[in-house]
């Protein structure tokens, strides 16, 4: 299997909660992940957004920029234009900096980032004309992207529209796969109660880019059960580094490889860096990956 191995700068800083790791500068962040071993990095708050200046520092650590997430909010039409307007500017820097990737995510009327139960009834369900506007607006963006060399990979996510298994069959039923690919994310998958075999076996072909994080069990039963909202629940430690939790990485990976998936494969899991040390999770997690087969 053709799989080069990055990590997200979201184990070293938040970009969702800024306190979490909000003293970790983006130069100890690259520092430590070229040391444990990865060779990609995606877009993080902290990140110049001049290309010199970031690929200078990314050169220097032996790190290429594979992707960076992008939130649409198609679902409420007063927001079309700033969408379209946002997404030229992102797609032309990642264009600069070499990636290939845009992690895209439906964003219209979420609750990740607010203190709502993210497991509770308050998601929001789109209706036919939201679903149709999503469609129109994916298929606007992944023209552009195709366009440009790129593609477009969609990011289900917890507190989002595009959640459960229903919904993310229906988002694949509806759009083009030339246009719109998927991001396998292991955690938010298990966070729905999907298997990620599952979305393995019926999308492989679709599947672009693949997000690892590892779910600790006795966390994700307390979500649901104390009402906790996204954010509480990753301070928890509902996330963590693939092999450190319960989900089955053998059985996953075995199926992208069963598949014949060539690409990126990103440690995404999201903690508090005060309880988990960066470098720490980083290496295990690439150790880990290594004995599964994966880098070198």
């Amino acid at each position: 299997m053709k799989v080069k191995l990055g990590i997200a700068p979201i184990n070293w800083s938040n970009d969702d909660d800024p306190s979490l790791g909000g003293e970790i500068s983006f130069e100890q962040c690259i520092r430590e992940m070229s040391e444990a071993g990865y060779v990609g990095t995606e877009l993080g708050s902290k990140y110049p957004r001049d290309v010199a200046e970031l690929s200078g520092a990314l050169d220097g650590q032996g790190l290429v920029l594979t992707s960076g997430w992008f939130s649409t909010f198609f679902t409420d039409p007063s927001q079309y234009d700033s969408t379209l307007s946002r997404f030229l500017d992102k797609v032309s820097f990642m264009r600069a900096m070499g990636a290939r990737y845009i992690n895209i995510c439906e964003c219209g009327y979420a609750i990740q980032g607010t203190n709502l139960p993210v497991l509770g009834v308050d998601k929001p369900v789109f209706d036919a004309s939201q679903w149709d506007a999503l469609f129109r607006g994916l298929h606007v963006l992944g023209r552009l992207a195709y366009d440009l060399g790129m593609e477009l990979v969609y990011h289900y996510h917890a507190g989002t529209g595009v959640f459960t298994s229903d919904e993310i069959d229906y988002l694949m039923e509806h759009t083009s796969p030339e246009l719109v690919s998927l991001v396998l994310d292991t955690g938010h998958a298990a966070f729905a109660g999907i298997d990620p075999v599952r979305l393995v076996s019926l999308y492989g072909a679709r599947i672009r880019y693949v997000h690892l994080k590892d779910v600790r069990r006795d966390v994700l039963a307390r979500v649901g059960v104390e009402g906790m909202c996204f954010m509480d629940a990753v301070r928890a430690g509902v996330f963590t580094v693939p092999g450190d939790g319960y989900l089955d990485f053998p059985s996953v990976l075995g199926a992208l490889r069963a598949g014949g998936y060539e690409g990126w494969m990103i440690v995404e899991a999201e903690q508090d860096p005060a309880v988990a040390v960066p470098l720490v999770y980083a290496r295990r997690a690439y150790s880990y990956l290594v004995a599964q087969g994966l880098g070198s």
